[in-house]
């Protein structure tokens, strides 16, 4: 487990003392159903209840022997409780315990995780709003393209993240399943009822049906959807990394008081906090992997999946916890620069226009072949000779028979891109105040 990223929610669910304590929790609980079901007497529930404690450094003791960690930690309840201890784990197999354990854990780092994609997708829809006028060159294949806003990428970063949310609703359902349901699922030891029961109790649904596993598409869902996410954030991420190179200069991280970039360097700012994310969430997609090659077990289990989920699911909703961390408070304090913005828009010298002209000719009856090729002529001698695109196409005589010098001049006018930006925004239900 990758304790230097814990943040102290996240680290307190995956120790060991929260492990055992969820396992206790389990174990109270289905005592407690078949106590009312008048198969544990009151006053052995009771006395379990009052003595079932546990010893993490006794467990472990016990395991070296045993080298079974749940009758390691039962052997130490038992000598805890007494002679009543015989009633806990009726009926029970080792996974009901650890599937239904880690269900409660899943779901509590689910939880955490959604509070702060709240968060971000918040931030995220608040900064769209604040830029939604910051003018920006988009880019296709890296290449200056036409006309955007800052906030309109923001935007699109919000969807993204609010159908992460949705997503999200929909796996913490699916990975709050436990079961009660005995050694290969059929139930022989214990009415299914009690399974039920359980599970309402501890605030999970019961499996359908399950082997001697709750079925680890459950799981790998999760980890899929981890990775999904870890996937956005390094989107956004690497494009904060591309706005922050210093030819391009748009946008960049946060650099503290005493902060520094380079042990060789003293000038260096680096964008330290994107790459990191980008460099975890490969991480998240390699667990995401082994989550699916853990659906496939023999029969009707055997143990592959075990080993590897104890490392891979603290991990992976550790990593993304403090991934969330690192991104809400980047974007809170992310520097822009909107007259570096500004200047890269005119540093091909109007050609982004160049739709815009090509559609008017068309529009006034020139044909769609004709116009595509006096308007890429043109901006050649642009790109070729660092020409003003608007000056060549004013002097173009082809061009003047369609167009007026006021039209070349709306042509060329920025703020005609916010009409439509404007009912994207309304569409997204992002408030904004002015034109």
């Amino acid at each position: 487990m990758i304790n230097r990223y814990n943040t102290p929610q996240m680290k307190k669910i995956w120790s060991d003392q929260n492990k055992y304590s969820t396992w206790l929790k389990v174990e109270i609980a289905s005592t407690e159903v078949l106590c009312e079901m008048g198969l544990v007497p009151q006053k052995s529930l009771n006395i379990i209840k009052e003595k079932a404690n546990f010893s993490i450094e006794r467990i472990l003791e016990i395991e070296k022997e045993t080298r079974h960690d749940v009758i390691a930690f039962l052997t130490n309840l038992s000598e805890n409780i007494g002679p009543d201890s015989r009633f806990i784990h009726m009926g029970m197999t080792s996974s009901d315990l650890l599937d239904t354990s880690l269900a409660l854990q899943c779901k509590e780092s689910a939880l955490i995780i959604k509070k702060k994609l709240n968060i971000f997708h918040k931030i995220l829809r608040k900064s769209a709003v604040e830029h939604r006028q910051t003018f920006q060159i988009g880019r296709s294949h890296g290449i200056h393209a036409e006309l955007i806003t800052f906030g309109f990428k923001l935007a699109l970063w919000s969807e993204e993240i609010g159908r992460h949310i949705e997503r999200w609703d929909l796996i913490l359902q699916s990975i709050s399943t436990g079961k009660i349901s005995g050694a290969v699922g059929t139930y022989q030891h214990l009415d299914p009822k009690v399974e039920e029961l359980v599970c309402e109790r501890l605030g999970l649904k019961p499996a359908s049906i399950s082997s001697q596993v709750v079925q680890r598409d459950h799981h790998a869902e999760f980890l899929n959807g981890i990775g999904l996410i870890g996937a956005t954030l390094e989107k956004i991420a690497i494009e904060i990394r591309h706005l922050q190179r210093t030819e391009v200069l748009e946008a960049e991280e946060p650099f503290k008081k005493g902060q520094k970039g380079s042990s060789a360097m003293p000038h260096k700012r680096n964008p330290i906090v994107t790459e990191r994310i980008t460099g975890m969430a490969r991480l998240l997609r390699a667990n995401a992997m082994v989550g699916l090659e853990n659906v496939a077990l023999w029969h009707e289990r055997d143990i592959s999946h075990s080993s590897v989920e104890r490392i891979i699911i603290p991990d992976s909703t550790t990593l993304l916890d403090y991934m969330l961390d690192k991104m809400i408070y980047l974007l809170e304090n992310l520097q822009v620069y909107p007259e570096n913005m500004l200047r890269n828009i005119n540093k091909t010298n109007g050609l982004i226009f160049s739709q815009e002209v090509l559609l008017f000719l068309i529009n006034k009856g020139m044909t769609r072949e004709n116009a595509y090729a006096i308007v890429q002529k043109n901006a050649m001698k642009v790109w070729e000779k660092n020409l003003d695109f608007k000056k060549i196409i004013l002097q173009d005589s082809e061009v003047n028979k369609y167009l007026s010098d006021k039209d070349i001049d709306d042509l060329f006018d920025m703020k005609k891109i916010m009409k439509n930006i404007n009912k994207v925004y309304e569409r997204l239900n992002l408030k904004y105040g002015g034109n």
